[in-house]
């Protein structure tokens, strides 16, 4: 399929759109751009219903609380193609779009990233933007070779939840092991529920995003369960709640497994899943 060619003359809509739950503030000192899931494959514009960029609102809403009084906005980012769409890597210009506009509102302020899935994938290649001092990916899409090299001096804090069957943890792992070996400051978590839509538990991966959100932005201290081990060794830690069991074993799956969609009820190639 090729891609929609725009009349002559059109505007691209804004890539940025500040959260509404409260008045953005006049003068940020740091911001927060929150990216959502998509497909490895699809050219067309995210439909009007998006359940992925719906799924994405409590987090922001979660993130804008957790900052409400230290001037930190708030934006979604906004994607012009639904997919990842291979080498053009389609939500990642949009993210540096947003970016740009950002600067353009506020000036250089200090950014964090917050991606789910591919808009993980996007944050995480985006951090090579000077403004950028660290992502936070949720469930990420972090396939064996994705560059890491560009985050050197930045902090990358990653949840997931290791029965994840749309994306793999374990590539996560891997990922943070070879971003700490270009230089960057890496966390990782293990949520033991929430599945890839994080529904499961949905609030406690609310809160841990928004207070490391918080706490990589300077105006919070990292939640315990990161805190408690500040140097990455390639083993996250689980995350778990006072008195409960941590469960014995790392759950994998085969790298040729076929992928469910979290945004419908039928199975689908990974090649089109939602990611």
């Amino acid at each position: 399929m090729a891609p929609t060619r725009k009349a002559r003359g059109a505007r691209t809509a804004p890539a940025l759109a500040p959260v509404h739950d409260r008045r953005p503030p006049r003068r940020a000192r740091a911001a927060v751009l929150v990216l959502h899931g998509g497909r490895a494959d699809a050219l067309e514009a995210p439909p009007p219903l998006n359940l992925p960029a719906l799924r994405m609102r409590p987090f922001a809403r979660a993130i804008a609380r957790a900052t409400a009084h230290d001037d930190v906005l708030v934006a979604h980012v906004r994607y012009e193609r639904r997919g990842w769409n291979g080498d053009h890597a389609h939500p990642v210009a949009d993210t540096q779009r947003a970016l740009a506009e950002l600067r353009d509102l506020v000036g250089p302020v200090p950014v964090v990233l917050v991606g789910h899935s591919m808009g993980a994938r996007a944050a995480l290649r985006a951090a090579a933007d000077p403004g950028v001092t660290g992502v936070v990916a949720l469930a990420p899409w972090c396939p064996p070779a994705e560059p890491a090299a560009h985050l050197r001096g930045r902090t990358v804090c990653a949840f997931h939840d290791e029965a994840d069957r749309i994306t793999s943890a374990e590539d996560t792992w891997a990922y943070l092991t070879r971003a700490q070996s270009a230089g960057a400051r890496v966390r990782g978590l293990r949520m033991p529920h929430g599945g890839h839509a994080m529904l499961r538990q949905a609030r406690r991966w609310h809160r841990l995003t928004a207070e490391t959100t918080a706490a990589l932005l300077g105006v919070a201290p990292f939640p315990s369960a990161l805190a408690e081990r500040p140097v990455w060794n390639g083993s996250p830690p689980r995350c778990t709640r006072p008195g409960e069991a941590t469960a014995p074993g790392v759950r994998s799956h085969p790298a040729g497994r076929t992928s469910l969609d979290p945004c419908a009820s039928v199975p689908s190639l990974p090649s089109a899943g939602c990611r």
